[in-house]
């Protein structure tokens, strides 16, 4: 098993390597200074899955390796704006996916995603 600790000093590992398998941790729209990026839904969908293809690349993935995604939403009205951005960077065939709406996440964040990659031989 291998883990990707987290950068922001959390006490948990950005993604855990358990044999062909990936899982990455819930990842916010943030920038590199871990700041929620400005502008709403849609840049922080974009840093969120930005986020998730570096703990990818990490650990020796590719979002083609992606099976299963979980997207954690602060309003659920704003479904449609989100999904606009997930369709056209998540490769087909897409992964099975959940969206949930939360009562609130960390930061204020409006957007969080969890993923899971496999590495098909």
């Amino acid at each position: 098993m291998v883990n990707l600790s987290s950068a922001k000093g959390l006490p948990f590992s950005d993604g855990v390597v358990a044999g062909n398998t990936l899982y990455i941790a819930g990842q916010e729209g943030e920038d590199e200074a871990g700041k929620v990026v400005a502008g709403g839904i849609g840049p922080e969908t974009t840093a969120a899955l930005a986020n998730i293809q570096k703990v990818l690349k990490a650990a020796g993935f590719e979002l083609k390796d992606v099976v299963s995604v979980t997207v954690y939403l602060a309003d659920i009205h704003e479904f449609g704006d989100m999904n606009k951005i997930y369709k056209d960077v998540l490769p087909d065939p897409k992964p099975a996916r959940a969206t949930i709406q939360v009562a609130a996440l960390v930061n204020n964040a409006r957007i969080e995603i969890s993923a899971i990659a496999v590495k098909r031989k």
